[in-house]
């Protein structure tokens, strides 16, 4: 699982997006996928490969029944598509995932170790701020990883 990188691409008129070449072969070698798994997450979509999302799927069918399962189901396991490439590397992104994170022609793919987040390039924009304003406020726990 070595997603990484940032990488600015385009959704064409149909919606399709392109799925940078090092993470299809990352998929490819290590994972014997030819597809993700895609829903939602946070103000953005989320990517993971079948096998991990099988993986997350159990860890929210063993929750307690309540809420917090309900919640999960309902907000992530629910509307995830699986999505397979197209012979230049594409995924389509169902309609209903592309309105929920504001989805338009320029997005950004980010490689998340684990997974791969597809962002609108301001919610990209905002929650890498966002990010950058909580690391800030623990410079030890940055030094002490070595930042």
């Amino acid at each position: 699982m070595k997603f990484s990188g940032e990488y600015n691409v385009s959704i064409d008129l149909k919606g399709r997006v392109s799925i940078p070449a090092p993470f299809r072969d990352e998929l490819r070698q290590d994972y014997t996928a030819e597809g993700l798994v895609v829903t939602r997450h946070k103000n953005g979509l989320v990517a993971y490969p079948p096998s991990r999302w099988s993986e997350i799927c159990a860890n929210v069918l063993a929750m307690a029944p309540g809420p917090q399962r309900e919640a999960n189901l309902r907000n992530r396991i629910a509307p995830a598509k699986e999505c397979s490439f197209n012979a230049q590397g594409r995924v389509q992104l169902p309609q209903s995932l592309r309105e929920y994170a504001e989805l338009d022609k320029d997005v950004v793919v980010v490689g998340m170790f684990e997974k791969i987040e597809i962002w609108s390039q301001k919610a990209h924009a905002q929650i890498t701020t966002e990010s950058e304003s909580m690391l800030a406020g623990d410079a030890q726990g940055q030094a002490d990883l070595g930042f």
